[in-house]
């Protein structure tokens, strides 16, 4: 088959090295894609949020799937478009990619389908936003409604960078601080048949030991070894099941990829958020693991026959993959610095691009993902770190403790 994959980053660089490696896929299109993935695929230029030029290029190179790997075109309607031209694609319908595109949906959704999630007040006004402040306590967790590129989150104990940032985002959701450590699902499905790939646990602030502003993400890894024994199978029938049957019966069904963030708790697991996409920087190390055909696997859900797909296999061992970012990253990041030791396996592109010169140069905060496998976690870990350490740009940053406190048994549940 002829596969269309839409995005540019280090979610559709992972993706386009696993769809390349599925001997159904005979021919991979990229639009716009990235200098990593070109070594996978052939780039065309698109506008990724204008489902019109999206659907028009996948009807001009012939493609069979089509895959949209961010959220941004997803909420815009770009899978609608893609499947008006009789085309099977793998992603929500606009209106279903509003289980990420607001989080007072995503509650509403939680709460029709009994999900266990936490409390949350949507707020608009000072006032609001004080009031709920005060209801919760600290610390302070404040979400942009709308979306925000893995970014739109504040927790903090300061009142004032609290109120500062709800000021800043317009309409919020601020909900009660879910304790415990966090958990990414992600769940492949046709609305109604899903499949759950291998939990993974990234790492969102900028610092070692969770310190500094939250990012898109700086790290990652799989499995987990401290993860509770029966964990998937509880969050597929207390959380996935209901939240798609919800969604169903409204008229809108999910296909595609729900992400499900989670936060294991006391209590038990508690959905933090829903996503409508891979999340980034996890896609790069649950795919490495993954043995089933990936083309097969997103086709199947993409025409409403993953019930009929083989379960998923998956290699032996760990993956283990650590961000370098931009000087500067994530409030000002510098780009246009000239990278090197980035053209090697396992050096997964996010923000890269390609100068006149033919230099290979920084575009964007984070700016590659070094990800290795290994015998265990211990292994997987050295091994992303020696890429880490090939590679070169000027002023650049990553965190040093990627899956350290899972190694060394610090874990707690």
């Amino acid at each position: 088959m002829r596969v269309l994959l839409i995005g540019s980053g280090g979610r559709e660089h992972a993706l386009a090295i696993g769809l390349a490696a599925d001997p159904a896929v005979e021919q991979l299109i990229a639009a716009p894609g990235n200098p990593g993935i070109a070594q996978f695929a052939e780039l065309r230029e698109v506008t990724a949020t204008d489902p019109a030029s999206v659907a028009a290029l996948a009807v001009e190179v012939g493609a069979d799937l089509v895959v949209v790997g961010p959220e941004a075109p997803l909420v815009a309607g770009v899978a609608d478009a893609v499947r008006a031209k009789g085309i099977a694609c793998f992603g929500p319908s606009g209106a279903a990619a509003t289980l990420e595109g607001s989080k007072t949906f995503a509650k509403d959704v939680m709460s029709a389908a009994g999900v266990p999630t936490a409390r949350a007040f949507t707020c608009s006004t000072t006032e609001e936003v004080a009031a709920a402040l005060d209801e919760f306590g600290t610390p302070y967790v404040v979400k942009d409604d709308g979306l925000a590129a893995g970014k739109g989150v504040v927790v903090t104990d300061d009142r004032d960078v609290a109120l500062a940032h709800a000021a800043e985002c317009g309409r919020v959701v601020i909900e009660e601080y879910l304790p415990g450590p966090e958990v990414s699902l992600f769940v492949v499905t046709d609305g109604e048949a899903a499949l759950p790939l291998l939990p993974a646990q990234d790492f969102k602030r900028v610092g070692d030991g969770d310190a500094g502003p939250n990012t898109g993400g700086m790290g990652a890894y799989t499995p987990l070894p401290w993860a509770p024994s029966g964990l998937v199978d509880q969050v597929m029938a207390e959380v996935v099941h209901p939240t798609l049957a919800e969604m169903r019966g409204r008229g809108t069904p999910f296909s595609g990829l729900l992400y499900v963030g989670l936060a294991i708790t006391g209590q038990g697991p508690r959905v933090i958020e829903f996503n409508a996409r891979f999340g980034d920087p996890e896609t790069q190390v649950v795919l490495a693991m993954l043995t089933t055909p990936l083309g097969g696997l997103l086709r199947a859900a993409a025409i409403g026959e993953l019930a009929a797909h083989p379960p998923l296999t998956w290699r032996d061992g760990s993956a283990v993959t650590v961000v370098v970012a931009s000087e500067g990253y994530p409030e000002a990041p510098r780009t246009g610095g000239v990278l090197t030791g980035a053209e090697r396996p396992g050096v997964i592109h996010s923000g890269t691009a390609r100068r006149a010169d033919g230099a290979l140069v920084s575009s964007g905060g984070r700016v590659v993902c070094a990800t290795a496998t290994g015998a265990d976690l211990p292994a997987a870990r050295s091994a992303a770190y020696a890429l880490v350490d090939g590679i070169e740009l000027a002023g650049s940053h990553h965190r040093a403790d990627i899956a350290l406190a899972a190694v060394e048994g610090r874990v707690r549940v």
